[in-house]
């Protein structure tokens, strides 16, 4: 099979295409024939030698795949050759096979499309988990999203309406937040052009905004918590602009959380809700309120270019790789 390799740690440019041998399921896994992967920015990490896991070298990026289930390991009962599913991999996932434990990988509906499929649980789940279970979103409040053009933030824009809050989409373009209102956002804020805590505090009539999610990082991180409500929620998810370093005064002031989100932990800590988590997803994807955008799709010899859209933030939605 062929599959694009990280053999030295670097930029997305340092990425090969090669034949390697078909992997073959142990006990307790599945092999899948890869339609689609979906790329997210811990790829961009892991490549670079930058992330919390470190598979060893030689290794193919990408974590999150669908595609057809084409042999099964020892003790496999839940799934059987011929099944159409989604799978978390961790990586490995550039690639035409992959090899995926039995319990991260999901059937996936009939109508859902194996892109969509790719580009659906790592953004959804990770939004759901923020802003259901750490956040404690409630109807009728405001949820500010930053980064609200990309996989994560999007994904909370819709969560967000399908959970009854108030959104506030924030992102750098005009054009990304054209995206954003078709996805669902009640209110627009171009921190390109805007002051972010100045617009917020505005958009709220000064009361603040109940929670922030917050894939960004950088400075706007500090900015937002300025904006907060009392006893407001912010969610860390990402730092595609750098780690920030807050002021922890702005949380007495305000009684304000600052609530960690680390999805794939709680994924494997509790793999009970995780379940629950994803049959609730997938039930708001049969029903229309979720709606993965798709912007890119890339073949394998153009692996890098679609790792330099994630890592210079110029994706919406999500975009994946197809073999």
């Amino acid at each position: 099979m062929k599959a694009v390799l990280c053999k030295t740690y670097g930029p997305p440019e340092s990425l090969v295409v090669e034949d390697v041998p078909d992997p073959t399921p142990g006990a307790g896994q599945v092999l899948i024939d890869v339609r689609s992967c979906g790329i997210n920015f811990p790829d961009v990490l892991m490549i670079e030698n930058k992330y919390q896991f470190r598979p060893p070298l030689p290794f193919a990026p990408g974590g999150e795949v669908a595609g057809v289930v084409s042999a099964v390991g020892e003790g496999v009962t839940r799934l059987k050759p011929g099944q159409r599913v989604l799978a978390m991999t961790g990586w490995g996932g550039f690639a035409e096979k992959v090899i995926a434990g039995e319990t991260s990988v999901v059937p996936i509906p009939d109508a859902m499309d194996f892109e969509t499929a790719s580009a659906f649980l790592m953004t959804y789940g990770t939004s759901h988990y923020a802003l259901k279970d750490r956040g404690h979103l409630k109807p009728g409040e405001t949820l500010a999203v930053l980064g609200a053009a990309g996989g994560v933030g999007l994904a909370a824009v819709e969560l967000g309406k399908t959970m009854g809050a108030r959104v506030i989409a924030c992102a750098s373009s005009s054009e990304k937040l054209a995206t954003c209102r078709a996805h669902g956002a009640d209110e627009c804020i171009d921190y390109s052009e805007e002051d972010l805590k100045v617009r917020l505090k505005e958009l709220t009539g000064g009361a603040g905004v109940d929670m922030v999610y917050d894939p960004v990082g950088g400075d706007f991180a500090e900015a937002a918590i300025r904006s907060m409500a009392w006893e407001g929620r912010f969610l860390v998810i990402g730092f595609t602009a750098g780690i920030p370093r807050v002021p922890l005064n702005l949380t007495l002031l305000k009684s304000c959380d600052i609530v960690g989100v680390f999805w794939g932990a709680f994924t494997a800590r509790n793999p009970a809700r995780h379940r629950e988590h994803v049959r609730e997803l997938l039930e708001w994807w049969s029903a229309g309120r979720l709606k993965p955008l798709v912007s890119k799709r890339f073949g394998f010899g153009e692996a890098a270019a679609a790792l330099r859209e994630i890592s210079e933030r110029r994706v919406q939605g999500k975009v994946v790789l197809v073999p």
